[in-house]
């Protein structure tokens, strides 16, 4: 294995375990502020206790989050030391207060931890709702350098060096936006999809068990709302994207020829030899629209660049449908969670209904995998693009292999102790929490009430 691909390796691997653990720390508290918005509206212990418990999954989160995300900033200067020394000074900026946001994040977490019964029930709520706000303003700085990286600005570059710096024209450069939201809502789709297929498993277990029905409807309803609006941010992302790298939207639909119009494809496998997509699905002007909202628009193909330009072709266009496809099938269950809630239906407590939950569950983090893969092999062989080539930024040390290895062994352990800790808070959830035992025959006339 050379140094470059040990690198990438290194970095696929660290963020993919982060971005697990990221999302959830953005998503969670949010939960947990609607459990505790419950309690103090109704009083009932239930959701009292909901909320401590879901309060002990975010603290989790966090402290891993923060292991993870401090071994990345470690890994962006020794892997990527040419990057760094002309990034450095032009996305420092979002670095620096993405920072400050997880200073904030942990001294909220503090105060809403250890503030139960010490501070007033409003304030103590509010500190919680502050960890929600600063998670996803941190989330927020990081995805505007990534956008940088995508989008670059803020600078001039002359002689391979950067001039005329300015770090808030690169800070909110013009993919900042898109990503962040487009980020920020599969984080909650995902958090909200995982957390009530989590529940959706225990009342297979206790089909009455009062505490995971309402713990699955806020999970589900939050997942759900974000589910269904992240369509409508696919899109801006589609149409931005087609403006700035359009290189990454031809690789991630594998247009190999420039075509007007265009024809949006569904699965199939791409050929670089042939220039042709096998098995696929052809929906006639639907790229051109989807891309400039015009059937009959032009939409540049992989032809237009050249060959050493572009992305791995089959692995953008698989990932990309994957993330698609993941999408595509919770914003549906999103609808028919939502028609049945509506309704009040009884349908939402059928085993048929919570096996379709659990199965579903990862499907979040599947897409949040897959799209994260479109983004960042969908912009090489660029770690700036059109700029700096990736091969040009690694570290001249040999022996890379050894880190990567060493470290995928590091977050193996890590999402080790994390499940760990997790299956044991489920697991004494009954002991230590009396309305975790709870079941609808215990309050006949409540359960359909709320």
């Amino acid at each position: 294995m050379d140094d470059l691909l040990a690198a990438r390796l290194q970095m696929a691997v660290s963020l993919g375990f982060h971005i697990i653990f990221a999302c959830i720390g953005i998503a969670m508290p949010f939960l947990m502020a609607a459990s505790g918005y419950r309690y103090l509206r109704t009083r009932e212990p239930l959701y009292k206790d909901l909320t401590k418990v879901w309060s002990v999954g975010v603290a989790i989160f966090f402290a891993v989050g923060a292991v993870s995300g401090t071994a990345l900033s470690f890994e962006l200067g020794l892997l990527w030391p040419e990057f760094m020394e002309h990034a450095g000074a032009i996305i420092g900026m979002p670095f620096s207060w993405e920072g400050t946001a997880f200073f904030l994040e942990a001294i909220a977490l503090g105060l809403f931890l250890y503030g139960w019964d010490r501070l007033p029930p409003w304030i103590h709520w509010s500190s919680g709702v502050a960890v929600g706000i600063s998670g996803v303003a941190s989330g927020i700085f990081v995805v505007a350098a990534n956008g940088w990286m995508n989008s670059p600005a803020g600078f001039d570059w002359v002689d391979g060096q950067a001039q005329n710096i300015d770090p808030v024209a690169a800070m909110f450069n013009d993919a900042w936006f898109t990503q962040a939201l487009h980020m920020t809502l599969a984080a909650f789709a995902a958090t909200g999809f995982a957390v009530a297929g989590l529940h959706a498993f225990l009342l297979l277990r206790h089909p009455n068990n009062l505490f995971h029905q309402k713990a699955l409807r806020i999970a589900l309803t939050i997942g759900a709302i974000a589910a269904l609006l992240q369509p409508l941010s696919g899109d801006l992302s589609a149409k931005d994207v087609a403006q700035r790298q359009p290189a990454k939207l031809a690789a991630l639909e594998a247009l190999y020829e420039t075509s007007q119009p265009a024809d949006l494809l569904i699965g199939g496998i791409p050929n670089d030899e042939t220039r042709k997509v096998d098995y696929a699905i052809h929906l006639p002007g639907m790229l051109s629209f989807l891309a400039h909202g015009d059937f009959n628009a032009k939409v540049t193909g992989l032809d237009a660049f050249p060959r050493d330009e572009w992305p791995p072709v089959l692995i953008v266009h698989v990932a990309f449908q994957i993330m698609v496809a993941c999408g595509g099938i919770m914003a549906l269950m999103s609808v028919l969670f939502l028609v049945l809630q509506w309704r009040k239906s009884p349908w939402l407590h059928r085993r048929w209904f919570l096996w379709l939950l659990v199965i579903i569950s990862p499907l979040g983090f599947i897409a949040i995998e897959a799209g994260w893969t479109v983004t960042e092999v969908g912009r090489q062989p660029w770690i700036i693009y059109g700029i700096m080539r990736t091969a040009d930024a690694v570290s001249p040390m040999p022996g890379l292999v050894v880190p990567f290895l060493l470290f995928t062994f590091l977050y193996l352990l890590l999402a080790f102790v994390l499940v760990w800790l997790m299956y044991r808070q489920i697991k004494t959830l009954p002991d230590r929490y009396a309305s975790a035992r709870l079941t609808s025959d215990d309050v006949p006339n409540r359960l359909d009430a709320r």
